[in-house]
């Protein structure tokens, strides 16, 4: 699962990135993007790309309320296209979507110590694309209509990390990145069905990932922390 990540770039360094107008600031300068929380992604519901706000977590477009849409923040590659809730999706370049980023964080499970039953404290690992440039995640986004109100969701696609020693040192599965434009604008095409697209995503070339450890303050989600020095170990 990947449960949290970054987007540390300004709005000016995203425009030269995708080369799609955001005039808001929403959804920039995140260094600990949590679920259930509006993120930055672009969309092509008209065939154009656009960025837009999406609440991280799908709602799909049967549910009644958004109880279950915290569990629903990534869809595995394998089983995309039989999930009822992204089924109708992935075939869609409208409902595809790139969820922008710059950087995530997976938790290394911790060891045993001494033989005893107690465990040490989750160490998060910050995971970057060649050095730290922004990139999106495939995503599937949908509109739903909740209590009289249209929300638009999202959730990234994960695939298994075995292929990627770096990423598979910590955990076992891994985001879909989508690093290179030519996939991104590929990712949104409507001419692509399903099978096509699924076919641009995997796990990223171990060669262009790279994994530092991060502040365990991460992981306190009732603190609400934001800043760089989450990207650091604690001292």
């Amino acid at each position: 699962m990947c449960g949290r990540y970054t987007n540390t770039a300004g709005v000016e360094e995203l425009n030269d990135r995708f080369n799609v107008p955001i005039t808001s600031e929403a959804g920039t300068r995140r260094y600990n993007v949590a679920p259930t929380e509006e993120v930055l992604a672009i969309v092509a519901p008209k065939g154009e790309p656009e960025a837009r706000l999406l609440r991280w977590g799908l709602v799909p477009t049967w549910a009644k309320d958004l109880k279950g849409a915290a569990r629903m923040i990534n869809a595995r590659i394998e089983t995309v296209t039989t999930t009822p809730a992204y089924r109708r999706l992935v075939p869609r370049g409208q409902r595809r979507a790139l969820q922008i980023a710059d950087g995530y964080f997976e938790w290394l499970k911790p060891e045993r110590r001494g033989g005893r039953s107690e465990l040490g404290p989750r160490q998060p690992f910050l995971f970057r694309v060649d050095g730290g440039i922004p990139f999106a995640f495939a995503a599937l986004w949908t509109p739903a209509k909740i209590g009289g109100t249209w929300i638009s969701s999202v959730s990234l696609l994960t695939c298994d990390a075995a292929p990627n020693r770096i990423a598979a040192a910590i955990h076992d599965r891994m985001p879909v990145i989508l690093a290179d434009r030519d996939v991104q604008r590929a990712w949104l095409d409507p001419r692509l069905g399903a099978e096509e697209a699924l076919e641009l995503c995997g796990p990223l070339g171990e060669s262009r990932l790279s994994a530092t450890p991060a502040n365990p303050a991460l992981n306190k989600p009732a603190e609400a922390l934001e800043g760089p020095e989450l990207l650091r170990p604690e001292r």
